[in-house]
């Protein structure tokens, strides 16, 4: 993602005469290119409508269900074409990397889904999620909440990362 290259330019002044010689002078140039990354994550949570009086906890297979409804219903075909991995699935309780703030206040009863997507379809995700109220057949209507968008998990996590990934 990053390329750093070292380049090492010499400078010569001009000898006058012929008596005298400069000293020949060499200084190091880096360069540090911080390229586009290839995906964009989003932590997305899934809110039930105010109808919904016992919405079922969110898994893997739902959560793919609800995207691919989403994206087919504003992309068409194209939209289900889209690469997403769900990296993680966050159930409803307060944790370490779910603290309430006065913003978050009364949802984090709420599950939360940590997906990523390429770069180039972030824009069509996005619009697509954030439109879209669906569900089951059940009459259970449900929406996507786009809770933050980045290039860098890390930056995204607030933190270092670490405990994404603990089940």
């Amino acid at each position: 993602m990053a390329d750093v290259q070292h380049k090492v330019i010499e400078n010569e002044t001009p000898s006058i005469g012929h008596k005298r010689k400069a000293q020949a002078t060499t200084s190091s140039v880096i360069q540090f290119t911080s390229r586009n990354p290839p995906w964009t994550y989003l932590k997305l949570r899934l809110i039930p409508q105010p109808d919904n009086t016992s919405p079922q906890p969110l898994d893997a297979l739902s959560a793919r269900t609800y995207l691919s409804a989403a994206l087919s219903q504003f992309l068409g075909v194209t939209g289900t074409a889209i690469p997403i991995d769900i990296l993680k699935i966050e159930h409803g309780s307060v944790s370490a990397t779910n603290l309430e703030t006065p913003l978050t206040a009364g949802m984090s009863k709420y599950d939360c889904a940590w997906v990523r997507v390429p770069r180039e379809d972030a824009a069509a995700v996005v619009s697509a999620l954030s439109s879209w109220i669906g569900g089951s057949g059940s009459g259970t209507n449900v929406a996507w909440r786009i809770c933050a968008k980045g290039n860098y998990l890390g930056a995204l996590v607030a933190g270092s990362g670490s405990d994404l990934f603990v089940p």
